[in-house]
């Protein structure tokens, strides 16, 4: 998972932040409401835990402003020392996902945060996942179409199941860098747009065959599902 990380307090975010790469996930740390809104605004993530208190925007307001703006938007999970049952109330009223009280033990933070970004992602608990004439099997990484298999390099595999597990979910580049390269969003914008190409190309993503990857300008991509019935009507 990709998770942002918004508070403050310096060590809060260095001990979040350590707990969550532990876990095998990537992470992006703020200090302040006005630059999560702007990666919000320019970026994918699975899960987001912020501060209620923080300068520029609040943790809640940052909630509010989501909800009202934001196409898709990620679980928000408040973390803050108020302890009010109204408190919580207002937090989740406000679209929050979930509310941790301060101090937590890193455990639970941990438990948190992936139950969260479950709720955002395709099982994977399947071998074989099924979108139309699609079929991945996720034991011998191998995409096949109307069970023909086609050949596809391990990155273009891993971008394929990437792109089909969140289905009319916008996904920055920044994202999708993190999650079929590592982590490493220096690489060439042209290394990511090639490799789209390539899965339109070879996967034959057209609207006759139900997908189609479009272009969010100035972001990134995202997997449509297309029915020509329902678009012809």
């Amino acid at each position: 998972m990709r998770v942002a990380i918004a508070d403050d307090e310096q060590e809060i975010l260095d001990q979040v932040s350590t707990v969550v790469k532990a876990a095998g996930h990537t992470v992006d740390c703020f200090r302040n409401g006005i630059d999560l809104q702007n990666a919000l605004k320019r970026e994918t993530y699975d899960v987001v835990l912020l501060d209620w208190n923080m300068p520029g925007y609040t943790g809640l307001e940052i909630v509010t402003w989501a909800d009202e703006t934001l196409s898709v938007r990620p679980p928000f999970i408040l973390l803050t020392s108020r302890r009010e049952k109204g408190e919580v109330v207002r937090g989740l009223e406000a679209g929050a996902s979930d509310y941790i009280v301060k101090p937590e033990s890193e455990d639970v933070i941990r438990a948190r945060i992936e139950a969260a970004g479950r709720k955002t992602k395709t099982d994977m608990k399947e071998r074989h996942l099924t979108f139309g004439a699609y079929e991945f099997d996720q034991k011998e990484s191998v995409v096949s179409k109307d069970g023909q298999a086609i050949a596809l390099t391990a990155k273009e595999y891993q971008l394929a199941l990437l792109f089909f597990q969140n289905i009319d979910r916008p996904l920055s580049r920044g994202y999708l860098f993190s999650r079929v390269w590592g982590g490493n969003a220096n690489l060439e914008t042209r290394t990511i747009d090639m490799h789209v190409s390539r899965l339109r190309s070879k996967l034959e993503l057209k609207p006759h065959n139900g997908f189609v990857i479009r272009t969010v300008f100035g972001f990134g991509y995202r997997m449509d599902s297309f029915n020509e019935e329902a678009e012809a009507a």
